[in-house]
């Protein structure tokens, strides 16, 4: 590690024993959804009401309803039929984590190419997430979704704090230690702060840990899994592994090579899957 990048490790991780570092905040359109979500007396008119207020946000949930990714018989066109049709859980997870998109924006050119970035990397890895839960497990698809896209949610505090730091912002190699080594603690942080389950505050924190350890797959192997198989054929390390050998490929059944061809078989739905959420498109 850089002189450069361990004094920005230190500096950061103080600032966080101390209360700080500025974190992220979830957008409020997100946050009124989930409290709609999470109240028992709550019925879709009430979740159609807080999304409609959000034109951006009511047209991607309805262009998901309408792909393949749901399967409707007939195009729907309006927001509540969406929003009937997709159920108050699933919406709540596709409106809160696609809300976080307007997060991942910088003022500065290379600090927001790499917010950017970092958006498109996570709704490349929900998309899998979502459909690998959808065929190997019996995980929620909604919430796998929602694993992928807030994975690397920890590089946006070091970005931020990479803006307002010249000397960092110069040295994209030390930037690139610092994020590569505090994501995942800062992103399982920010998690717990805003108050998300176990489950989803535990991906961050170990996707990258090819020694986790479960009983039964979660949402960690999930993005495990994807994170592994979107290096497949690449110079990048995790390119290199066997992959059979990883316990999460064995809890999720896809240890052999028969398994592992199963699931290239569904790249095309991982591509409509994406393309639903908002990739794939420039």
């Amino acid at each position: 590690m850089t002189n450069l990048a361990k004094q920005v490790k230190d500096d950061i991780v103080a600032q966080i024993k101390n209360d700080e570092l500025v974190l992220p905040t979830l957008p409020e359109v997100a946050l009124k959804v989930r409290e709609t979500a999470e109240d028992v007396d709550a019925s879709i008119n009430d979740l159609t009401a807080i999304i409609g207020q959000d034109p951006a946000l009511t047209a991607r949930i309805i262009k998901v309803t309408n792909s393949p990714l749901i399967r409707v018989s007939s195009q729907i066109t309006d927001l509540a039929t969406a929003v009937s049709r997709l159920g108050i859980n699933f919406t709540s997870s596709l409106a809160i984590g696609l809300a976080m998109e307007q997060m991942f924006q910088a003022t500065h050119d290379n600090i927001d190419k790499r917010m950017r970035g970092c958006w498109s990397r996570a709704m490349e890895i929900a998309a899998s997430a979502q459909v690998l839960a959808k065929h190997f497990t019996s995980l929620h698809s909604d919430q796998a979704m929602l694993a992928g896209l807030v994975h690397q949610i920890g590089m946006l505090p070091i970005l931020s704090y990479a803006e307002n730091h010249n000397d960092l912002l110069a040295d994209s190699f030390s930037l690139d230690l610092v994020l590569d080594k505090l994501h995942p603690t800062l992103g399982a942080y920010i998690l717990k702060s805003w108050e998300f389950s176990p489950e989803l505050v535990a991906v961050p924190r170990n996707y990258l840990n090819l020694d986790y350890q479960a009983e039964e797959a979660t949402y960690v192997d999930l993005v495990q899994v994807a994170t592994v198989q979107s290096y497949v054929g690449t110079e990048h390390p995790l390119g290199q592994l066997d992959s059979a050998q990883l316990g999460s490929f064995q809890r999720l059944g896809l240890d052999s090579d028969n398994d592992i061809t199963r699931w290239e078989s569904l790249n095309d739905e991982v591509g409509e899957t994406h393309s639903a959420m908002g990739g794939g498109v420039e």
